[in-house]
């Protein structure tokens, strides 16, 4: 079995351009992601997927593999599926470029399981999520929230919190955290689906999945990765950093 890490870099982010090369401690910020994947074992190959020579150049420096991909994908679905269409593998992991603080056993938790390999029917699609911390991240719908069955299977995916404390207030919201996996199956399943109306009102890209009785599988994982999303999560992450380095 093959499988392949993936890790979509744009560099024209609307919020912070630039971000998977912003510094920390004398990096950029895809470098530390690109060392955090290699440390797993399961992984035979890594490539930064992009549409930018920046990044592209920046990348040869530090002699980490790149797929350039189209500057006209919709989404990092779309960037992902054009990778398999050049690197085959049984699965793609796919570890989002601003997550610098995850762990190599964390990212681990989305690969599929023996049962999820033996079901040879069904596409795969895996996640991970975590509980939150701090209320004012439940607040913000930069936060991907998402509750889930017994089975780890998602049920709802949205910017709002969801579900709404109507009843009771005796459970814990999740969010989604930047680690996803696709087998082939379910990556030319995407691109070949229209985008639905829930999609289209929340722009949440994996709800065309939930839309079409398609499966998630995410798991919980006890992390403390913080997704640089703006400067200000990146000062946070430089603080962790310079800790951790010290």
């Amino acid at each position: 079995m093959k499988i392949v890490a993936v890790i979509p870099s744009r560099y024209e982010s609307s919020r912070f351009p630039g971000k998977p090369l912003a510094e920390i401690c004398g990096k950029p910020m895809v470098w530390w992601v690109y060392q955090q994947v290699k440390k797993i074992p399961e992984i035979d190959e890594i490539y930064v997927a992009t549409d930018s020579d920046r990044i592209e150049a920046v990348c040869a420096e530090y002699d980490i593999p790149v797929v350039m991909t189209s500057d006209r994908h919709p989404t990092h679905v779309h960037r992902i599926h054009e990778v398999s269409q050049k690197i085959e593998a049984d699965y793609y992991l796919v570890v989002c470029g601003d997550e610098p603080l995850i762990e190599p056993d964390t990212i681990r938790r989305a690969l599929p399981d023996e049962a999820d390999i033996s079901a040879s029917d069904k596409m795969y699609v895996g996640g991970l999520c975590r509980y939150f911390t701090e209320p004012s991240e439940v607040m913000d719908p930069a936060n991907i929230k998402i509750v889930t069955n017994d089975k780890d299977e998602c049920i709802l995916l949205s910017r709002s919190p969801v579900p709404f404390p109507y009843k009771t207030v005796l459970f814990k919201y999740k969010k989604v955290v930047g680690v996803e996996c696709y087998d082939k199956r379910a990556l030319d399943f995407f691109v070949s689906t229209e985008k639905g109306p829930l999609e289209q009102i929340e722009d949440v890209t994996l709800q065309r999945f939930l839309e079409n009785l398609i499966h998630i599988k995410y798991r919980l994982v006890d992390s403390v990765s913080l997704s640089v999303d703006t400067p200000r999560d990146l000062e946070k992450v430089r603080k962790i950093m310079e800790e951790k380095q010290k």
